[in-house]
């Protein structure tokens, strides 16, 4: 009979590896705020929406819109995102993930079923 993990080990093993993950050197350091724009930005891209400059500013309550643009310029000098300008309106522009990020959720992915394996579910 094996013993079944904790929720509070399997979080912290997950963190643990998401440490290891940033650590490594195939994908550049991102700070706090950088990484919870990330993860808001592919929020929205998984439910298949376009996200705006203007409106990625607008993602975190907590954080100035200054800061967020300031971090989304960090993210694309990083090659972690792209802008794209829309075909009818030069003044709007589209964040998107590059293959990068792609890599970055890819990678959170296997260290939460790596984390998870084992775990029985209800």
């Amino acid at each position: 009979m094996s013993k079944q993990p904790s929720q509070s080990s399997v979080y912290l093993k997950f963190l643990n590896l998401m440490d290891a993950l940033r650590e490594m050197p195939t994908f550049p350091s991102i700070d706090s705020t950088e990484e919870r724009l990330l993860h808001q930005l592919e929020s929205a891209w998984m439910a298949g929406k376009q996200v705006t400059v203007l409106e990625a500013m607008q993602l975190d309550a907590e954080t100035s819109p200054a800061t967020i643009h300031r971090r989304l310029k960090s993210l694309r000098k990083k090659g972690i995102i792209t802008l794209t300008v829309d075909e009818r309106d030069n003044r709007i522009k589209y964040v998107s993930g590059t293959e990068l990020a792609k890599e970055y959720f890819a990678q959170l992915n296997t260290a939460l079923l790596t984390a998870t394996k084992g775990m029985q579910t209800d």
